[in-house]
């Protein structure tokens, strides 16, 4: 995704404030700062808080410190996710967990997410903390929801949306909310923006699903959802749609079986026949025009084509 022309100057200020937002006078951590600085990801959630600011109004310092806020907490969950999953990859680098393992990955979470307080409650933005607070405690209860109804592999489709409602679309409907409180100080538009970036959230959980299982868009399946017996929204409608033998077989690979690569292979073969990924790809383009809906609702301008354009990739992306 390259950087919008509409805030390439806003995204290179936010750059620099994002930098001394997590220095630290303790030479390990800003090293380990420093790291992770410099392998930053796509860093959409900024390019959202800053377009959601511009929609309702004129960017200004406090737009910067919720997109600061936003990617510290966004890094902080990133951190302690990898320990989680025990995940030594991070955007193709080693993660802070392989390299510097535990405890220290875990105090690094920690250090980001009172420095993205800080920054909040040191200048008075006391409503853009809470609202991304609720999306730190909305992220947590999503994942540990996961955890805990993924073990009886049984889900239906309203349990999964709930979940990733929670655990990936909270942090961006928070993003835009905070963006265009910052401008707006209007808690209607806010609102509306939280709705917006919460449809963009989901459509974009459900691209990741589907990176899962290939398409001649997307590659080769990589299958690491199966192996890591997480339900995703193609193999949920599968497992519903077909007969109770075929499910119980596909559940028993599922549990015991996930690390062999051809009944891994059989599984997702097994999706595809039976309109999995159709189904999911459906179900995302909806998502998408409902937030494509809610932009309608603002004047057609270049920064609500922008936005429109970041929605697309989104949905579009090939990684």
């Amino acid at each position: 995704m390259n950087t919008p022309k509409i805030i390439s100057e806003e995204l290179s200020i936010f750059e620099k404030k994002f930098k001394e937002a997590v220095k630290s006078d303790t030479p390990l951590l800003d090293r380990i700062m420093r790291f992770i600085v410099n392998r930053k990801g796509k860093q959409l959630r900024p390019m959202f808080v800053l377009l959601s600011a511009k929609l309702c109004g004129q960017i200004n310092d406090s737009t910067y410190r919720a997109a600061s806020l936003v990617e510290l907490l966004h890094t902080a969950s990133l951190v302690h996710d990898d320990v989680v999953d025990e995940s030594l990859e991070r955007r193709g680098f080693f993660s802070t967990y392989a390299l510097w393992k535990t405890k220290i990955s875990v105090l690094v979470g920690d250090y980001l997410f009172a420095k993205g307080m800080l920054l909040s409650l040191d200048n008075d933005d006391f409503r853009i903390l809470q609202i991304l607070s609720g999306a730190v405690r909305q992220m947590s209860e999503g994942e540990l929801s996961q955890m805990e109804k993924s073990r009886s592999l049984n889900l239906d489709e309203n349990v999964y949306l709930e979940i990733i409602r929670y655990k990936t679309a909270s942090l961006l409907a928070s993003a835009c909310a905070a963006g265009a409180f910052t401008t707006s100080k209007n808690e209607f538009l806010t609102e509306k923006m939280r709705l917006f970036g919460e449809k963009v959230g989901i459509a974009f959980q459900i691209k990741d699903d589907l990176f899962d299982y290939g398409s001649e868009s997307i590659g080769k399946p990589t299958g690491n959802d199966i192996k890591e017996k997480k339900l995703t929204l193609p193999l949920i409608y599968t497992l519903n749609k077909i007969d109770k033998a075929t499910r119980k077989q596909l559940i028993y690979i599922i549990k015991n079986q996930n690390k062999d690569r051809q009944k891994v292979q059989y599984v997702i073969d097994k999706v595809i026949e039976n309109g999995g990924i159709d189904y999911a790809i459906q179900k995302m383009n909806a998502y998408r025009e409902e937030a494509f809906n809610i932009l309608l609702e603002f004047e057609d301008n270049e920064v609500r084509k922008t936005l429109e354009d970041l929605v697309r990739f989104t949905t579009d992306r090939k990684y």
